[in-house]
């Protein structure tokens, strides 16, 4: 999703900074991006480290002057039964899914708060309790998406004096490689599949697309939302 995210802000004029622990994997989506004649950076940062955070918000201004938009999409999902959960299965995902978002956030909206302007949009999940769903063996995970959805609501309002809007997005099953990743077989997936009226999984650049939206001035009175982007999943 983060790599749908860049092609499509790239292509609609953004200067991006692609970001991910994996170097290399960002370098890949800035050559992508040059060669559709957009401007580009990698920078290898674990988000669950200030310091990196930092460091990579300070290449960013360092290189463009200044950020405008912030698409907090790093995120991990391992399915664990809660009763065998280990603290540092916890720790892991809180700090990367939660504790990350916080840190870059923060980092970027002091840049934001200086030039008052700003778009920041969090992707969530429908797992994500309350309005979303809770679902067995990935407590951690909802319990991250839930803070990401609660946090977004109390950003919107603390950080609007500085006309600093954000936003969250809470997708579905979307076809990336994190749903192979979590281990689920087929069965497991078509089970899935069978609450989600459209019957499939989403694609990454539908969830790049409201992504944009956001970000863009055609979404400039909305701020504190969590859109669902879910096929219909929880219409049902």
């Amino acid at each position: 999703m983060g790599k749908a995210d860049a092609l499509l802000l790239a292509k609609a004029g953004a200067k991006v900074v692609v970001s991910d622990i994996s170097k290399d994997d960002c370098e890949k989506v800035v050559e992508e991006i040059k060669k559709e004649g957009g401007e580009a950076i990698a920078v290898q940062c674990d988000v669950s480290k200030k310091k990196e955070v930092e460091s990579m918000i300070k290449e960013a201004v360092d290189k463009w002057g200044r950020i405008d938009i912030l698409v907090n999409n790093a995120g991990i999902c391992q399915f664990k039964s809660f009763l065998e959960m280990a603290e540092e299965e916890w720790d892991k995902t809180i700090n990367i899914n939660l504790k990350g978002y916080f840190l870059c956030a923060q980092a970027c909206a002091k840049e934001m708060a200086k030039q008052k302007s700003g778009v920041i949009v969090n992707i969530a999940s429908i797992a994500m309790g309350q309005q979303g769903v809770g679902m067995p063996g990935i407590v951690h995970y909802c319990a991250s998406k839930g803070g990401i959805a609660a946090m977004t609501e109390a950003l919107a309002v603390e950080l609007a004096p500085f006309n600093i809007r954000v936003n969250a997005i809470a997708p579905g099953v979307i076809d990336t490689p994190m749903v192979g990743e979590a281990g689920l077989d087929q069965k497991a997936i078509d089970s899935m599949l069978m609450r989600v009226p459209l019957r499939r999984m989403g694609k990454a650049e539908e969830i790049a697309n409201p992504v944009l939206f956001l970000a863009s001035d055609d979404s400039s009175y909305i701020t504190g939302a969590t859109i669902v982007v879910d096929g219909g999943w929880l219409a049902v």
